[in-house]
């Protein structure tokens, strides 16, 4: 067995599997260079070219995981969206209406991931399991609700507390469409997908077990692969987050891991240095993963990744160092 997918079966393993969230990006020259040649959205559409990019991490540091480059804002083109990345998404802020009357998912329009997906799995070593994802509802509908990134993303929480049954019925078509995208990746080949719910983090307890949980969970349940959920900045509502039912949960830097664990129970773990630790150095890199896999002890299920994505100023050489500490090197 793959052995990431080991993991997550809760299987004990001489040493944890690692990959880092957003490993197939902007750190790596060999990326910076292809992009030169294409923009994001032509090389998430290209699958020959969105491969090549999910495969320069694993060619490099024969990561556990390849995770496919595209973008959570993908599939909502397919549903008539329209956006810019500069970098970051930049499109029309809709109402809550709008988004709960979006057309629902053309998976003809995203074949193009379900095709990076089959020519990844092509090239990988049969030990590197291939990451599918997507954002999860709650996330989704802030960039839809905003109109892009936010600090605080203050427009959107006042819509949704303003009406949260308008918001449960955007929630629902958009868990509804990333759930047959997900379904998508899984029968192109996806070993594992993850839940992306970046600004889960933004509502008060009662208001992530009320609308956030559940349509996260509305994903997860009727998915027949395994799923891995990740929701930073949302320590707050950790017991919260079993409500959604995953296998496994990604968990951010701010607190131990074995704290985390306590409170979770019997579930498989990924994460959680603090991505700044990759911008230190190999010795003290070396350090913190010794420690967190110390924290680990003997529990099963672990798998090493940065409690947030990976910095695009991290030298390669730390990201090295970090796999090397992972596997004893």
């Amino acid at each position: 067995m793959k052995p990431l997918l080991a993991a997550l079966a809760r299987q004990p393993l001489s040493h944890p599997p690692v990959w880092v969230m957003r490993q197939a990006g902007r750190y790596l020259p060999e990326y910076r260079a292809l992009r030169e040649r294409h923009s994001f959205q032509e090389a998430v559409s290209t699958p020959a070219v969105a491969a090549e990019i999910t495969l320069q991490p694993i060619r490099r540091f024969a990561m556990d995981g390849a995770v496919i480059f595209a973008d959570i804002m993908t599939p909502l083109e397919a549903m008539g969206v329209d956006m810019t990345f500069a970098p970051g998404p930049k499109l029309r802020p809709h109402t809550l209406a709008e988004i709960a009357a979006l057309p629902e998912l053309d998976l003809d329009r995203v074949s193009f991931v379900a095709e990076t997906i089959g020519r990844v799995g092509v090239e990988l070593p049969d030990t590197t399991a291939v990451i599918g994802f997507c954002g999860a509802p709650m996330t989704l509908l802030a960039y839809l609700v905003e109109g892009g990134g936010s600090k605080d993303f203050l427009a959107f929480r006042g819509e949704v507390r303003r009406d949260e049954g308008a918001a449960r019925a955007a929630l629902d078509h958009l868990a509804r469409a990333m759930t047959a995208y997900l379904k998508m990746q899984f029968e192109a080949g996806a070993d594992v997908v993850q839940l992306f719910d970046s600004w889960a983090g933004l509502f008060d307890t009662d208001q992530y077990r009320r609308m956030v949980a559940p349509a996260a969970g509305a994903i997860a349940s009727t998915l027949d692969g395994p799923v891995i959920y990740f929701a930073p900045g949302a320590g707050h509502a950790l017991g919260e987050q079993l409500a959604v039912g995953a296998g496994a949960y990604g968990v951010d830097w701010r607190r131990p891991i074995d704290e985390y664990w306590d409170e979770l129970g019997d579930v498989a773990l990924q994460g959680n240095l603090d991505p700044a630790v990759l911008l230190t150095d190999p010795g003290t890199i070396k350090k913190e993963v010794g420690e967190l896999i110390a924290r680990v002890g003997n529990r099963t299920g672990h798998i090493v990744n940065l409690g947030h994505g990976i910095h695009r100023t991290t030298p390669p050489e730390h990201v090295q160092a970090l796999v090397d500490a992972v596997r004893g090197g």
